[in-house]
């Protein structure tokens, strides 16, 4: 093992932090004659709002600090906290993502072995005070510790690494599931992060035995150093247990993983792999398999696309390529929604909950109408009852959707969107009765999937407040906000419609009228070759899971069965009409509209034989391999169309779009550096190096 001088020369370079996280240490006499304890701050002399973060130097100076305590004889304790509302959150992924060797990427794992290690090695007991979000890294530094007290107010504990195509590299793979059992220790490394990155509260952390003792924030740490005396002095025990059924949990998850992913990305199997070890693994045994999976991992592939995703999610999102001035918005004090079915009732809690402005509802049928008004009251009895709102809020929710049989009541709105049947006709005609009864400065707002602006506004009076605000189904869940400009839409309505979006917490991509706009478009395109290989003769079960290798969240037909096949069908037209070389109409499709089923798949998810049958009878089968080069293909010709065309600004853009409109995995990086990878776009939509490796 290299010693830290030798860390040093090869790592100095590596750090591409704005600020160095320092550890401050000062010394605290413990209550009740406990003691001095050695306290280290995590801080990066920064504001508040920036996280610290571990780079070499980072490490060097907590090592250092450690150094120091070790050669006193005066203290009974040594303790680590973060500065207020940060602990601490991990690796500097930028500086991980700039190396450049194998054998760096084997260092920064074995030095942050080396420093974090040292917490639980000192002969004097040691304690992390989690006061803020603890991930990664952070998280994995108050693992080393021998005990830990955690805030009742953090609002972040995660190891999120297999999300970015890492493993928990400081120990976390080792430590966790040794201190709350490998069930849990799974769920916190393996199954958060592959559902979204989803984090847990401290209350949640507390609950799991991840920390020992929980306080309220406001005397956080003079409350945890009451703790830590009695714990000195004898007058509290923590005691730890032994944890069985790691077997089947290792079992469980990777069935699980098999079903999710289908091998399609290393990290979560290289992290599971870990936890196993960690039931008989000897410490130096489990960090050193750390060490190795982590060089591995640092140098693929996976993690320069996760990543990439992840700025994409992070920075490119909250700033909209090609959004107006945000000066030229207008104040939306109410919201009219044209529709009471379900996604028009979705809209109205979601613009209710986020605007907390007035929400009315039209429609010709009264009961439609009373049916989407209780379907918003009772959602808000859920959320009440979930806790994710008071009574008080629940209440002022559910007075502030209303309905109506009439549209005289848009006559004081200030952004009127529609959800009604997907045909022109039908929305040209809701158009033209909003527009006879709004404010002169009313934003129009479609919900279209597929269908043209610039035609549905020609007959407006004022085609220039015309703009699609295409939400996903579920809208309260999907993040993504496709907002649409026509040929007439003007700045202060975009920029209306992008401060409306970012209200209602939606990442806005600015889209080009264009038919089916990005994601519809793409998924249409990848839909319509597996229903024409199948057409053709190709089995159903040998189209349907030719692409699991992607890890996709879902397969073709699935999709099809949660969109709805007549759905599909109809953006399938809609493209067709506009690009008839490209995009195809598949005749059984059609059948299995007219046969109204729902797709191929009975409540059960086993496949309905019936609506196989309707696909049967091709005479020319494909392979496998050969649908999901096809589809493959398809896609990035589609892509590089829809580039020069203008859809969308960038490459970066489509992949945002796929991640969080379609769900287009984390790892791949979306969908543009995926067929860059593997050498079908050419040439490439990205420069080498920008999620993959460089050249």
């Amino acid at each position: 093992m290299r010693n830290i001088e030798n860390w040093r020369a090869l790592l100095s370079e590596r750090n591409t932090d704005e600020v160095v996280t320092k550890a401050l240490v000062r010394d605290v006499q413990l209550p009740g004659g406990a003691g001095t304890m050695a306290l280290i701050t995590l801080d990066n002399g920064f504001d508040h709002t920036k996280p610290n973060t571990f780079g070499p130097h980072g490490l060097f100076a907590l090592n250092g600090a450690l150094s120091e305590i070790a050669e006193r004889t005066d203290l009974a304790a040594v303790g680590v906290t973060g500065k207020p509302f940060i602990f601490a959150v991990g690796a500097d992924l930028k500086g991980a993502a700039a190396l450049t060797s194998r054998e760096e990427a084997l260092a920064i794992g074995a030095l942050g072995h080396h420093v974090f290690r040292r917490l639980g090695e000192l002969p004097i007991p040691s304690f992390a005070f989690v006061n803020g979000a603890a991930m990664g890294g952070g998280l994995e530094v108050a693992l080393h510790c021998a005990y830990r007290t955690i805030s009742s107010g953090v609002p972040a504990v995660a190891l999120p690494e297999c999300f970015l195509g890492l493993v928990p590299g400081w120990g976390g793979t080792q430590l966790l599931p040794r201190l709350i059992g490998p069930a849990n220790a799974i769920k916190l490394i393996i199954e958060n992060p592959l559902s979204q990155n989803r984090m847990i509260k401290g209350t949640d952390a507390f609950a799991l035995g991840v920390a020992d003792a929980m306080f309220e924030p406001a005397d956080f740490l003079e409350e945890s150093l009451r703790w830590a005396a009695r714990v000195l002095k004898g007058e509290v025990t923590v005691e730890r247990r032994a944890h069985d059924g790691w077997e089947k949990a290792v079992a469980d998850a990777r069935f699980l993983l098999d079903m999710k992913l289908h091998g399609a990305a290393p990290a979560p199997y290289r992290a599971l792999d870990l936890i196993a070890q960690a039931e008989t693994a000897t410490r130096d045994e489990g960090f050193a398999a750390e060490d190795e999976a982590l060089a591995d991992l640092l140098m693929g592939d996976e993690l320069r696309a996760g990543l990439y995703s992840f700025d994409l999610v992070q920075r490119r999102a909250k700033r909209p390529a090609g959004a107006p001035d945000a000066s030229l918005a207008r104040k939306v004090t109410k919201v009219g929604i044209v529709g009471a079915g379900l996604m028009a009732s979705q809209m109205a809690l979601l613009f209710a909950r986020r605007l907390e402005v007035p929400v009315v509802m039209t429609d010709l049928d009264q009961a439609r109408l009373d049916k989407g008004v209780e379907y918003v009251r009772a959602e808000v009895g859920k959320l009440l009852a979930k806790g994710r709102v008071t009574g008080d809020q629940a209440n002022r929710l559910k007075a502030l959707v209303t309905g109506s049989l009439t549209k005289d009541a848009f006559a004081d709105a200030d952004f009127v969107i529609e959800a009604v049947f997907e045909d022109m006709a039908v929305k040209k005609q809701v158009f033209a009765e909003v527009e006879a009864v709004v404010p002169a400065e009313c934003l129009l707002a479609t919900n279209t999937s597929s269908l043209s602006l610039t035609e549905m506004g020609a007959g407006l009076k004022h085609p220039e407040r015309l703009v699609g605000f295409h939400f996903f189904n579920p809208v309260a869940v999907m993040p993504l906000l496709e907002i649409v400009k026509g040929a007439a839409t003007d700045d202060a309505t975009l920029a209306t419609a992008f401060a409306v979006g970012k209200s209602l917490k939606k990442s806005s991509v600015l889209v080009k009228d264009a038919p089916a706009f990005v994601v519809n478009r793409l998924l249409t395109c990848f839909m319509g070759e597996v229903v024409a290989a199948v057409d053709e003769g190709t089995p159903l079960e040998v189209a349907e899971h030719a692409l699991d290798g992607l890890g996709l969240p879902m397969t073709p037909f699935a999709l099809l069965q949660l969109v709805g096949p007549a759905v599909g069908l109809h953006v399938a037209e809609t493209l067709h009409e506009a690009f008839p070389d490209r995009f195809g109409v598949s005749a059984n499709m059609a059948k299995l509209v007219a046969a109204s089923k729902p797709g191929v798949y009975r409540p059960d998810f086993s496949l309905d034989p019936d609506a196989v049958a309707i696909f049967s009878g091709g005479s020319s089968p494909s392979t496998a391999e050969q649908v999901r080069d096809r589809v493959l293909t398809a896609l990035a010709t589609e892509i590089r169309i829809m580039l020069d065309e203008g859809v969308v600004a960038a490459a970066q853009d489509i992949d945002l779009c796929m991640i969080l409109g379609a769900g287009w995995p984390f790892h791949l990086g979306g969908i543009t550096p995926y067929l860059d990878r593997i050498g079908i776009a050419q040439p490439r939509f990205l420069p080498p190096g920008v999620a993959s490796l460089p050249a």
